[in-house]
């Protein structure tokens, strides 16, 4: 009866009996396992990615926008101010405008909000304050608009000139007092949401007051918890309905409504769903790479026996029996698959780095990719070598030994 340990040292010495041909061997594995490991880890990456780039725009956010003109008013705006588990609300309107630096002029998108939009959008200033409810004509600047957008560049407290224009075709020119610049966007390979470096921000109220309007052309709220942002999306969203005319049998139907409202689980939801698509699809194409491998292992193994004919009917002249003889050629291809799976998930390791910081997405690398790269590895080499292994048992001593 071979031990363990014999079977183990016997398989060994084949391989390295056989350097070069079990380092093709075990290529198909090594590139199938790194193939699956770097692209599980890049998916769980681009889901971190998405869901910090969401964060920068705000947390826990309910976003609701109108389909048509004089939808929204301020009764609606007080229907989801006083929903139970909304926290924060601003209104929002917003106009490509003509603005004015001194002398020169740029067109650039102006967006009226309140006070409460600093928080529920996570706006993090870099000079300056944000504006108040109370303040009427001051201006909040994304950092290219101060910073490169004009001829020269703008600081707090300097003044721009807004044009905006009217329903009626006509325009309306303020100057507008710069309080606050807002910090640099972190420059990515996918820009997620509106550039906040090419925007301006004004009070919601005097941009309608300007515009002589009395309407909003959407509402942001915040909730309480990410916990509840998607009962509190369904409460207001019930709440606007009933208000706006729509039936109860109708909430469902978009099309229905005037209006169109998600939430950022809903967004992130929907990533996920894309990634964890993509994720999946490239996987399987990873894995023809691990079919590819088991088949040139099973290739292998079938060449081996073949030369190791003689050797296989003295063993079992010497006494080894049918499960001896199969454990050690077990072995040896299971020794195949684990090699390249530990070649293959250190290189699955540094693929996924490398791309992730050239991407410059967070890298994320769940540790159960090391156990599934090694199982896998474990699984292949294992299914590949049972049929050249049983042939190799089952071979008649006698005519094992008179093969040339």
């Amino acid at each position: 009866m071979v031990s363990l340990q014999q079977a183990f040292d016997l398989g060994i010495g084949s391989i390295k009996h056989a350097k070069l041909r079990s380092a093709l061997t075990t290529l198909g594995i090594i590139i199938g396992v790194a193939a699956v490991v770097a692209n599980v880890s890049l998916g769980a990456s681009f889901n971190q990615f998405f869901t910090d780039e969401l964060g920068t725009l705000g947390s826990n956010f309910i976003i609701i926008y109108s389909k048509d003109v004089n939808i929204f008013h301020n009764n609606e705006l007080d229907i989801i101010r006083n929903t139970p588990g909304v926290e924060g609300v601003s209104p929002s309107n917003e106009q490509m405008a003509a603005v004015t630096y001194l002398s020169s002029k740029r067109r650039i998108n102006v967006q009226g909000l309140s006070q409460d939009a600093e928080d529920i959008m996570n706006i993090q200033l870099e000079e300056g304050s944000f504006f108040t409810d109370k303040d009427k004509y001051v201006a909040v600047l994304g950092w290219k608009v101060a910073n490169g957008k004009f001829d020269h560049n703008i600081s707090t407290n300097n003044y721009i000139d807004i044009t905006l224009t009217r329903k009626d075709g006509s325009t309306v020119s303020q100057k507008f007092r710069v309080k606050g610049i807002i910090e640099p966007s972190e420059k990515n390979f996918v820009q997620g949401g509106p550039d906040r470096d090419i925007i301006i921000h004004i009070p919601v109220a005097a941009m309608n007051k300007l515009l002589n309007v009395s309407d909003y052309g959407g509402i942001t709220a915040k909730t309480s918890s990410a916990e509840t942002v998607r009962t509190v999306s369904d409460e207001v969203d019930r709440r606007l309905a009933r208000a706006l005319g729509v039936s109860a049998r109708d909430i469902d139907n978009d099309d229905m409504k005037p209006y169109r409202i998600f939430n950022q689980a809903e967004i992130i939801e929907r990533l996920d769903m894309v990634t964890n698509t993509l994720t999946v699809l490239i996987t399987l194409i990873a894995l023809v790479a691990l079919v590819v491998g088991s088949i040139g292992i099973m290739n292998i193994m079938l060449v081996t026996v073949t030369e190791r004919t003689k050797e296989i009917g003295l063993m079992k002249s010497l006494g080894f029996k049918k499960g001896d003889i199969l454990l050690i050629f077990m072995i040896e291809s299971t020794l195949l698959g684990t090699i390249g799976g530990v070649l293959g998930v250190a290189l699955g390791i540094v693929s996924s780095y490398a791309v992730e910081s050239y991407l410059s997405i967070p890298h994320v690398f769940p540790s159960y990719l090391i156990l599934l790269g090694f199982s896998i590895s474990f699984v292949v080499g294992l299914i590949a070598g049972i049929y050249p292994a049983n042939k190799a048992a089952t071979m008649d001593p006698v005519e094992a030994l008179r093969h040339e």
